[in-house]
């Protein structure tokens, strides 16, 4: 998948992870993909709920050692 944009918020405790990819995603135009990569469990809820509220669209999530990693596409708002 290709992303035009990572964000490495890994060790950065809640809200951090979700406000540093609120103004990564306002970096972005509408239909490009945003990776970030957080190592805080409640990031797993918090980014999919904020991604589904903004009208963006999480098209991937993973972990990978204790790493979650997100694909989100920006929505056209």
């Amino acid at each position: 998948m290709e992303t035009s944009k990572f964000l490495d918020a890994k060790g950065l405790a809640c809200p951090m992870p979700i406000v540093r990819t609120k103004k990564a995603m306002n970096e972005l135009e509408a239909g490009q993909i945003l990776e970030v990569h957080t190592t805080d469990k409640g990031s797993v809820n918090d980014i999919s709920a904020w991604t589904k509220s903004g009208g963006h669209e999480l098209v991937k999530q993973e972990e990978e050692n204790g790493v979650f990693k997100f694909w989100i596409k920006k929505g056209n708002n």
